[in-house]
């Protein structure tokens, strides 16, 4: 079993109900979400299988001693200490490869969020194996991102960290403007809508390859004026 620490909407959120939709599956109960699609499907494979979601500790085995209950209350402790990142836009845009949604100008407070949550966490994570090491192609990292790998198990933290929510795998370059036009007419109504990181919740993938689920969902404590 591997845990993973994600930010995802309510699943009512219009945000959460469109990108289910697109993906085939929900999270939350796992569930299909629409009829097969093959032109769709084999765009939204892999991230369909984690789920919505943006990610703030990436999947990890626990470490000796470490275990799901623990994690669970020590997360739900944690929200409750933050208060909401706001994020004015979230916005369609590739990212190499694939898309995702991300925020037009991202609030140093998200990357601060992020930061805090990978290092408050690290000590439920058990060391990448060999295999797992070489699985994420250290030779194609930048040396800041293999020092990464190796001392916080991902690449993408601290400075190479940016806030994204997986729409589809890889696109070939000759179909990306018609997947990307696609994606602007499928989310047309939550292009460009604002976006409030408040709550965090633990992922589960209960084995190898096989698709994660919401396990719990913790929110944060409201901003100052709303108390």
């Amino acid at each position: 079993m591997r845990a993973a620490i994600f930010f995802t909407p309510p699943a009512d959120a219009a945000l959460t109900r469109a990108a289910v939709q697109w993906l085939g599956r929900g999270a939350f109960d796992g569930e299909p979400t629409r009829d097969s699609d093959p032109a769709i499907d084999r765009l939204v494979a892999e991230p369909a299988r984690y789920g919505f979601h943006a990610t703030m500790k990436a999947p990890f085995r626990f470490a000796d001693g470490a275990d799901l209950a623990d994690l669970d209350a020590s997360l739900a402790d944690f929200c409750a200490s933050r208060e909401p990142v706001a994020i004015d836009r979230l916005v369609i845009a590739a990212l190499g490869p694939f898309f995702a949604f991300v925020p037009e100008r991202s609030p140093p407070a998200l990357s601060e969020l992020a930061e805090t949550v990978v290092r408050t966490f690290d000590p439920w994570r058990a060391p990448l194996t060999d295999e797992e090491y070489r699985r994420r192609r250290p030779d194609r990292l930048s040396e800041r991102q293999r020092e990464n790998l190796t001392e916080w198990g991902y690449p993408n933290v601290l400075k190479d960290f940016r806030f994204h929510m997986t729409l589809t795998g890889p696109v070939e370059a000759n179909e990306r403007a018609s997947v990307e036009a696609r994606l602007r007419e499928r989310f047309a109504d939550v292009d460009g809508a604002p976006l409030s990181v408040d709550r965090l919740g633990i992922f589960i993938e209960p084995e190898p390859g096989g698709p994660f689920h919401l396990h719990s969902l913790h929110p944060f404590r409201p901003p100052i004026e709303d108390r």
